[in-house]
């Protein structure tokens, strides 16, 4: 997947980018790069500065979280998904680490490029705190859970 046209049709076909003008997904296209990452490779580690964002192409990428008691997965993300956005919304070092689980193959699309695509589609920023809100209320009902688990054992 090296040609712009087939950027521009998995952009396409992506929920973020739902509604984009044709003319915007060439833009994103043409500044994003392809990416490829085998097994165990690292997107990006958590504390890094997050200076872009991940759309999965193929394969499954696996979030993880360093902690006192070492690492804890906290999400499997797979083709047309977008990782590292919260980096690029927030402003803030990266809170994970993401990795390849296998073969995996993204659209690496720069912070500058999307901030200006947020202000241009505001459609696109709701999606993208959609996404993240339900990813919050996931990981709630998981701390929820442990909590009430390890509650449980005192």
């Amino acid at each position: 997947m090296s040609l712009l046209v087939d950027e521009v049709e998995v952009l396409r076909r992506a929920p973020l980018f739902q509604g984009v003008a044709l003319s915007r997904l060439k833009l994103v296209a043409f500044t994003s790069q392809v990416m490829r990452f085998s097994g165990g490779d690292a997107l990006f580690h958590q504390g890094d500065v997050g200076d872009s964002a991940y759309l999965i192409l193929s394969g499954e990428a696996i979030v993880v979280a360093e902690s006192p008691i070492g690492e804890i997965e906290l999400a499997r993300l797979g083709p047309n998904e977008v990782v590292g956005e919260i980096g690029i919304l927030c402003d803030i070092p990266r809170t994970a680490t993401v990795r390849a689980a296998g073969d995996l193959a993204t659209l690496r699309m720069g912070k500058e490029c999307l901030s200006d695509m947020m202000d241009a589609f505001p459609s696109m920023a709701r999606v993208m705190l959609r996404e993240m809100a339900m990813r919050l209320n996931r990981t709630s009902a998981e701390l929820v859970s442990a909590r009430a688990a390890a509650a449980q054992l005192t």
